[in-house]
């Protein structure tokens, strides 16, 4: 074994090959390393990487390489601030130490992505692993990092989400921080954690004990404070040393105040990005970034858990002491002890999924081996408290399935039952097939396919299409409708007044109509069910039209017959049309209180109902079955039902929101009205009288532009739910109202944030549906997004998208 002195002796003759003077830092590393091992303690050789420069690199690389076979303990390799050494030379420095690598503190800004991807990719041989600030989009560490159990991601404010496969080579990984990163889908994220089988401790916010007093953590020179003296770990900043041979690591107090979540200048989605973003890197670089390397640490300071964060603006991920029987969400919160007396905490740095409902309980619930979550311990009264929550809140399966089936399983009982002969069968096994519903094996079969995806498969529909033929257009669509019995086409309205029919399977436009003039934003679309070659358009300058897309072929010139459309009387500032179900009649609303009734065969108005609600009428839709039936819903927060048959004076029924009404839709069967009004309160009424069935208790996010639109999907076993200022698709069982899955939705990089302008479930696969998708910056134009939620994205690697802006945020379904 090599003492340290044959190191310093190996370093000093590289440096002669090279040409070049030793390192300052380098020598004094090693003098300390030295020292501590005369006074026999833990020999650790701390590398400031601050210090270092390309001309450093080939001598320290030639050292490095001799670690593992000398009588250095430990390598502690730190990266604090701005760095001359190339990422490019960064990456081998690492790799070339193995078993004595202990922590590595990485600030990535300095080396590019391919430095990060580099990392991702191979893995690392720490113990100890801080990427804090980094720039990772969707996580995807698949490289070895078997001897990680420390793993710190705070402040990394583009990532948005992990792979399939990202925990999958971390056995040892006991420790998780990701504060005030944005990660929000409970699902995926509960999904990607449950690889780790060894992770006990998780945070994606800091919760700090808050006396009546102030805060007892952030008390500089208060080493002692009433948590102490309660018997409480101290939230006192401290730094964990790991020693190799000893899983405890003695605390090291520090005594730094908190700074307030408030003060730091995170990242934002407006920053433009350089050309190393990308959708296929995975990692975001913004042109500025926030450097939050305003303490320097000491070069012999050896760094573990606690080191992985900001000593100035961070505090412990140290354990309490105490059990809460309370709903846990960020901001101040009252728990109790053993003893019974209320305690408060304070979130500081929360991510996103900290303000989802039920949070806390979810994440524990689906990692049953965690003990501590966001710095609060999880006794056993909390486990049970979060699975009864978890049972009655949210849906495991499908159609609350219990269990995970496996496909194949499931299609051969399917197949043998089917082909048991009669004869053969016995009674009893005949009375138990026979009253299985027509629906169990697809339904089975469902549960089957979502249990193995929790990352469904999201495809952009490519609609750049040629429409003539020397001209490609670049379609900016606004609305879209499935077809009602061709399961192979769409119909898109664009903001440029266009109507465009296309196969969303094989992405070919079939009938391209241009609006000449005459069309502004198609906010209206609706096809006839007895004549399914027939739509009826309607734009927001009040334009209506019944277009035949038979008649509607494109020829060379883009010119097609005048007798290919209908034009019908028009309905100034229009939002909405439907039709009746036996395509006789079509109702048409808009920016006011009024809503027309039309004639389809003689293209003539025939009436105009005036003043059905106090203020302006969003959306009407007819009942899918009886032809005289209609719902409205209207910004004066009721919805109201009405009867032509009684010359609509007065409506059948009226029921209230707390909000302006946007939606309002009937189940395929009509039984029940799915009501959506502003910021996410969705209800499901009884269609008979209004009567209440289902509140889906979705979050609000306090914003009164935050349009919400809800849809049924798979029939009328789920509703599907999006909002304007939200990147989130919830799907609930519309039968219980418990949450199956968040869809969440991801631009391409930074600054490419998008939002969810309308949503609708393919009437003809279960478990599917497109949503119309715009991004936030102006000039990226919106997508319909088809979601298979039956298939895993790790089949189609497609990624992901997502949702809307307020200047395309017209009114409409």
């Amino acid at each position: 074994m090599a003492d340290i002195g044959s190191l310093e002796r190996r370093y000093f003759d590289a440096c002669k090959r090279q040409g070049i003077l030793p390192n300052k830092a380098i020598v004094g590393a090693l003098f300390k390393a030295k020292i501590k091992k005369a006074r026999h303690e833990v020999s650790s050789l701390v590398v400031l990487m601050d210090d270092l420069k390309d001309v450093d690199f080939y001598p320290l690389h030639d050292l490095l390489k001799e670690i593992d076979t000398s009588e250095i303990d430990a390598v502690d390799m730190i990266n604090r601030s701005s760095c001359a050494l190339s990422g490019e030379n960064v990456s081998p420095l690492l790799h070339a130490v193995n078993k004595k690598l202990r922590v590595v503190d990485i600030r990535d800004i300095s080396f590019g992505k391919d430095f990060l991807l580099n990392i991702a990719q191979q893995g690392l041989a720490c113990e100890v692993l801080n990427l804090r600030s980094s720039h990772f989009r969707k996580l995807n560490m698949v490289g070895k990092f078997v001897r990680m159990h420390t793993l710190n991601l705070d402040f990394s404010a583009s990532l948005t989400s992990f792979r399939d496969d990202c925990f999958t080579c971390m056995p040892n990984l006991k420790f998780l921080s990701l504060c005030e990163t944005r990660i929000a889908n409970l699902w995926t994220t509960s999904a990607a954690l449950s690889k780790l089988p060894s992770l006990v401790e998780l945070r994606f916010q800091n919760c700090l004990y808050c006396s009546d007093m102030g805060l007892s953590p952030g008390s500089s020179g208060n080493k002692y404070n009433e948590c102490n003296s309660s018997g409480h770990t101290d939230f006192g900043v401290h730094i964990e040393l790991p020693v190799p041979d000893d899983e405890n690591f003695p605390l090291l107090d520090v005594n730094i105040e908190d700074e307030d979540m408030n003060d730091y200048n995170i990242i934002q989605d407006g920053i433009n990005t350089n050309s190393d973003s990308s959708d296929d890197s995975e990692v975001d670089f913004p042109e500025h970034y926030q450097n939050f390397d305003s303490v320097e640490v000491s070069p012999d300071m050896p760094l573990g858990w606690e080191e992985l964060v900001d000593l100035e603006n961070e505090i412990s991920f140290g354990m309490l002491d105490m059990q809460g029987d309370n709903l846990f969400s960020p901001g101040l919160v009252k728990m109790a002890n053993k003893s019974g007396d209320p305690k408060k905490y304070i979130s500081h740095h929360p991510s996103p999924i900290c303000y989802e409902k039920y949070y806390r309980d979810y994440m524990i619930a689906s990692l049953p081996n965690l003990k501590v979550l966001d710095n609060l311990p999880i006794a056993k009264v909390d486990k049970e408290r979060a699975n009864h929550i978890f049972t009655c809140v949210f849906e495991c399966l499908p159609y609350n399935r219990r269990n995970k089936e496996s496909v194949i399983c499931l299609l051969r009982k399917r197949e043998i039952q089917s082909n048991l002969p009669c004869a053969r069968a016995s009674r009893r096994r005949f009375s138990s097939s026979s009253k299985k519903s027509q629906y169990y094996y697809s339904r089975s079969l469902s549960a089957a396919k979502m249990g193995s995806s929790p990352w469904p498969t999201l495809h952009p529909l490519s609609i750049t299409g040629s429409v003539l033929s020397d001209e490609r257009r670049n379609f900016r669509p606004r609305q879209f409708e499935y077809h009602p019995s061709d399961a192979s086409l769409m119909v898109f309205g664009t903001l440029d007044g266009e109507v465009v029919v296309i196969n969303h399977e094989s992405e070919k436009i079939v009938s391209y109509i241009p609006s000449l003039g005459a069309m502004n934003s198609v906010l209206g679309l609706c096809w006839l069910k007895m004549h399914p070659s027939k739509l009826i358009a309607g734009s927001d300058n009040g334009s209506l039209r019944l277009y035949d897309i038979k008649q509607m072929s494109i020829t060379s010139r883009g010119i097609y017959p005048n007798r290919g459309y209908v034009n019908f009387d028009e309905f100034d500032q229009l939002t909405s049309v439907h039709v009746n179900s036996t395509d006789e009649l079509f109702l048409a609303s808009g920016y006011s209180k009024h809503v027309a009734l039309y004639d389809i065969s003689s293209g003539q108005r025939l009436q105009v109902f005036t003043d059905m609600h106090r203020e302006h009428i969003n959306v009407v839709k007819f009942s899918n079955h009886s032809p005289s039936l209609f719902a409205t819903s209207s910004f004066d927060q009721n919805v109201k039902m009405w009867d032509l048959r009684q010359k609509p004076n007065q409506p059948c029924y009226t029921a209230s929101s707390s909000r302006g009404n946007v939606m309002v839709c009937f189940s395929p069967d009509d039984h029940y009205l799915l009501v959506s009004a502003v910021d996410n309160e969705v209800k499901q009424l009884l269609a008979v009288d209004g009567r209440l069935h289902l509140d889906f208790g979705i979050a609000s996010t306090g914003s009164s532009q935050n349009y919400t639109r809800s849809y049924y999907m798979s029939g009328r076993d789920y509703v599907i739910s999006g909002s304007c200022d939200e990147h989130v698709v919830r799907i609930c069982c519309a039968n219980t109202g418990r949450r199956l899955r968040d869809v969440s939705l991801e631009g391409k990089g930074a600054g490419t944030s998008m939002f969810v302008q309308s949503l609708r479930g393919d009437p003809f696969r279960d478990f599917n549906m497109s949503i119309l998708a715009a991004y936030i910056r102006p000039s990226s134009n919106s997508e319909i997004v088809k979601v298979n939620l039956l298939a895993s994205s790790d089949q189609d690697k497609s990624h992901s998208y997502t949702q809307q802006c307020h200047s395309v945020n017209g009114m409409g379904g």
